[in-house]
């Protein structure tokens, strides 16, 4: 694989998107919303794992180069671009990996309050509200905003498994390969941050259109049953509104944000100061 790679990672309804649509906007780069290589490397690894009878006769190096051939694979079609940017939440959990796979990478995690996190998704389920959402398993934790949020911060699912793999990725030993960059200055700020993450990525500036930004994912987003999950609006900007979380739910989310006391941790930082509003986008 002749392009060089970085991950895009970090929390859900966080920017991510946003950001892939927006690099993409510079012809030398590749980016898009997750996609399956993440998962595709988890199942080799598997494969190759000691629960594999077989496993006895792989080598290091040829683990090493099984798993380097999905990214070469996937990414074929991509060949002309320079930089080939992944996007996957479990990346915050395989720095180790990404060390030994591509020691010159870096991982981009996008980063937002917890409490505008869990805001953001309860829109969306209210928004679809004769879709039964897949993102919750059975009608007891479909029932209230109150079940439905305890189901996604569990730490298997959507935004524990993230925030966790964050937290991981935060204080390891890798910690300097990453750049957190948080949503609301990302939305009210965006020629500043990019300017950031190209220094960051050691990249040539590129001048990015912020009015007209495009990429919509509807086929996936149907096949979860949540319409707009990965929509992107055309400009770039932070739209204020009152959040629809009860007040003790939105203060038990509003104190996760670790990443604001960097203390322990050599991350690289673009993020706000906590605040304790409930108006936000």
């Amino acid at each position: 694989m002749t392009a060089k790679i970085h991950f895009i990672s970090g929390l859900p309804r966080s920017g991510s998107t946003l950001l892939g649509a927006l690099l993409r906007q510079n012809p030398q780069f590749h980016a898009s919303m997750s996609s399956p290589v993440g998962s595709l490397v988890n199942r080799m690894l598997e494969a190759m794992s000691e629960d594999n009878e077989f496993s006895v006769f792989i080598t290091p190096e040829q683990k090493r180069a099984l798993t380097l051939n999905i990214f070469s694979t996937f990414y074929q079609s991509q060949a002309e671009k320079e930089v080939i940017f992944d996007t996957n939440r479990l990346w915050c959990s395989k720095l180790s990996l990404i060390h030994e796979l591509f020691p010159h990478s870096k991982v981009i995690c996008c980063v937002r309050n917890v409490a505008w996190i869990m805001d953001s998704i309860e829109r969306l389920v209210r928004k679809n509200s004769f879709d039964v959402s897949r993102l919750f398993n059975n009608p007891t934790e479909r029932a209230t905003v109150y079940t439905r949020t305890e189901a996604l911060s569990q730490g298997g699912r959507l935004v524990g498994f993230a925030y966790n793999a964050l937290k991981e990725a935060f204080y390891s030993e890798y910690s300097s390969r990453l750049l957190l960059v948080d949503y609301d200055l990302l939305a009210q700020k965006p020629d500043k941050v990019l300017h950031l993450i190209y220094q960051f990525l050691e990249e040539e500036p590129f001048n990015h259109d912020f009015e007209n930004v495009q990429y919509d994912a509807p086929e996936f987003d149907n096949r979860l049953n949540l319409k707009g999950l990965h929509t992107v609006r055309s400009k770039v900007e932070l739209q204020e509104r009152q959040t629809i979380l009860p007040p003790d739910l939105f203060t038990q989310f509003n104190q996760l944000s670790f990443w604001t006391n960097p203390s322990n941790s050599l991350a690289n930082l673009i993020v706000a100061q906590p605040t304790d509003t409930t108006v936000k986008s």
